[in-house]
């Protein structure tokens, strides 16, 4: 497993205290409601079908210019 990256986000003041609110209710850290909104966003790209078009056409764009080098 790979270890942890450290990250810097800058919010707009309206929506760091939103966040901070959210945090509140559900009594967690802000750093976990971070998480699990960026894990739900990775999972809804991922299914879909524009992003895995766009994913496909830029993994045969690199195995391209590697090709292109030999």
């Amino acid at each position: 497993m790979k270890p942890a990256k450290a990250m810097t986000i800058r919010l707009s003041a309206d929506q760091a205290e939103e966040l901070e609110t959210v945090a509140l209710v559900d009594d967690q850290p802000i750093s976990e409601i971070i998480r699990a909104a960026i894990s739900e966003h990775i999972l809804t790209r991922k299914a879909d079908s524009s992003f895995q078009d766009g994913l496909k056409d830029r993994i045969e764009r690199a195995q391209r210019m590697l090709g292109s080098d030999q």
